[in-house]
C-alpha cells in the first residue's frame, strides 16, 4: 500500500519560522516533523510515499532525497506556486497512489498513530462499503468543537460529542469520483461520504499535536525532549 505526506502548505501560523524554511522540516527533540511519519511509514511496511510541494520545495527535496535513509521511496509532485489545498492536492496525486487504498498524513503533525494497524482495516472498510477511514482525536485547546462525530465506527456530523480530524486516514481513489483538477478543500467530500453512509472512522487517544504555531512547536518540542533525556 501506498502513502501521501502533505507537505505543500505555506505554514503562515508559524512565521516567521516558516519564512525560510518548510513546515513538515520544522525540528522537534532535533528531528524534522516529516521524518518522524517516515521513519513510522516504513515501520508499517510503506514504502512507496509520494509527497506534494510547493512552499519551499527544492528545500524539501535536498533535505529528504529518495527516502532512502528512512527506509522509503519518496516520489515528489509539484503543485507549483499556488498548493491546492488538501482535496485538490490529493486528487492532483491520484494516478501515483491508486488503484487500492493509501495512507494520508499531513505532514505538520506529530503522533504516534499506528499506520499499520491502520492500513490493517482498510481491506474490511472496503468489504463495507466504506470509501474512506478517519483517524479522530480528542478536541485540542485550539480546535474545542471538534468537527466530526462518531457512532460506533460511522462518523457523523451532529453538533455535540464531536471529536477533531487528525489529518490522518485511508481513502479509497471512488472517495473523489467526480472530481477535477484545481484547488479544493476535502471538507466537501468529507461530508459527501458522511452523507452516503460511506466514511468510517476510529478515535485515538494517544499522542497527536497540531505543530501550528511558535509556542506549540515550543512546548512540542520540550515534551519530546524531555521524554529522550
Amino acid at each position: 500500500m501506498k502513502a501521501m505526506v502533505l507537505a505543500a502548505g505555506r505554514g503562515e501560523r508559524l512565521r516567521p519560522i516558516t519564512d525560510t524554511l518548510p513546515k513538515p522540516l520544522v525540528r522537534v527533540a532535533g528531528k524534522p516533523l516529516i521524518v518522524y511519519h517516515l521513519e513510522a511509514l516504513a515501520r508499517a511496511g510503506v514504502r512507496d510515499v509520494v509527497i506534494n510541494l510547493s512552499w519551499l520545495a527544492d528545500e524539501l527535496r535536498t533535505a529528504l532525497r529518495d527516502g532512502s535513509e528512512y527506509g522509503v521511496r519518496i516520489t515528489y509532485i509539484d503543485e507549483g506556486p499556488v498548493a491546492l489545498e488538501t482535496g485538490g492536492g490529493i486528487f492532483n496525486a491520484i494516478q501515483l497512489l491508486g488503484p487500492g487504498p493509501f495512507l494520508v498524513v499531513n505532514g505538520d503533525t506529530f503522533t504516534d498513530i499506528d499506520f499499520g494497524a491502520l492500513l490493517a482495516r482498510a481491506d474490511t472498510d472496503t468489504r463495507s462499503g466504506a470509501s474512506a477511514r478517519l483517524v479522530l482525536v480528542p478536541n485540542p485547546t485550539q480546535h474545542p468543537r471538534g468537527d466530526f462525530g462518531l457512532e460506533g465506527e460511522q462518523v457523523v456530523e451532529r453538533q455535540t460529542g464531536r471529536f477533531t480530524y487528525s489529518g490522518v486516514g485511508v481513502y479509497r481513489p471512488e472517495f473523489f469520483e467526480g472530481c477535477t483538477g484545481g484547488k479544493f478543500p476535502l471538507l466537501p467530500l468529507l461530508k459527501r461520504a458522511i452523507a452516503a453512509g460511506r466514511l468510517r472512522g476510529q478515535l485515538h487517544e494517544g499522542e497527536w499535536c497540531d505543530v501550528g504555531t511558535p509556542q506549540r512547536l515550543a512546548e512540542l518540542d520540550e515534551r519530546v525532549g524531555a521524554g529522550r533525556r
